[in-house]
């Protein structure tokens, strides 16, 4: 589970990890520091953390998570506790915002554990801040899970390389809109924006129905490796554009739309930011 958070602005990359939640040490860094280059403050810290003899240095884990051009790549992460301890050697009058920042979610991670339904109100609330119709957030939300399920699906059966996911995910939207992500995100004028984040509901939807089936095809034959499931991709993305020209034909509209949610999102965060400014 790759997600990241927002603090003051600046994107934190967090990671579940040995049941709990890794944080991007250089992303705290940039947030807390000011630093122009974030990654050479983080290691000077880290030596001297080092020479100091604190406790740190042995606690931190490299995990791969998405990095500004797209791609998953290595980099130093570590739990609250470290962070913690970190975060009281960068001098910053946000690093008490940011250690209760940190503290809440910790405290809204536990309490999804004891009641799930809260994360899936927390998404729906975030969703809701920014702009989105109910009617849109329950489609979107329905296609995490099913992204969710498929991708379980794809690493059970021996999909571990992310250029798979990749190639996977790039065959199904072949299949269903007739071009792949990279072109979808060019129709919509998006840059590195998550490109379902801007769907419409009728993209969701043939979204949804492409990964529902190939989910069904590679249970039905048993998909082992990449092949098999490049194969039990092509069927499921096959389906869905079959249905998606009927959808075409009947309604006499384009499913593919340049529709994007970039003003609307815009808008709500200025409006966020104003009312917090005058709380």
């Amino acid at each position: 589970m790759n997600i990241a958070k927002q603090f003051n602005g600046y994107t934190i990359r967090k990671e579940w990890h040995n049941e709990e939640w890794y944080f991007s040490i250089v992303d705290i860094v940039a947030a807390l520091s000011g630093s122009n280059n974030p990654r050479r403050y983080w290691s000077d810290l880290k030596s001297k953390l080092k020479r100091e003899g604190a406790q740190v240095y042995e606690t931190i884990v490299h995990l791969k998570m998405i990095a500004p051009d797209g791609r998953k790549r290595s980099t130093d992460c570590a739990n609250r506790q470290t962070i913690f301890r970190i975060v009281q050697s960068i001098s910053s009058p946000n690093a008490e915002p940011f250690k209760d920042w940190l503290a809440q979610l910790g405290e809204e991670r536990l309490e999804e554990i004891e009641d799930p339904a809260k994360a899936m109100e927390r998404v729906r609330q975030n969703f809701r801040d920014l702009g989105y119709s109910d009617e849109w957030i329950e489609t979107r939300i329905r296609t995490k899970e099913g992204r969710i399920e498929l991708t379980n699906e794809w690493k059970k059966r021996g999909i571990a390389d992310y250029k798979e996911y990749q190639q996977l995910t790039a065959i199904l939207s072949a299949g269903t809109f007739g071009l792949i992500p990279s072109d979808h995100k060019r129709v919509k004028g998006l840059g590195k924006e998550n490109l379902r984040d801007h769907m419409t509901r009728e993209e969701l939807i043939f979204t949804e129905l492409a990964e529902m089936q190939t989910k069904r095809e590679t249970i039905n034959v048993d998909a082992q490796g990449f092949q098999e499931n490049r194969i039990a991709a092509v069927k499921g993305g096959r389906a869905a554009g079959k249905a998606r020209e009927a959808f075409e034909q009947e309604t006499g509209q384009r499913v593919v739309s340049p529709t994007n949610f970039l003003k609307q999102i815009m808008n709500a965060r200025k409006k966020k930011k104003l009312n917090k400014g005058n709380s």
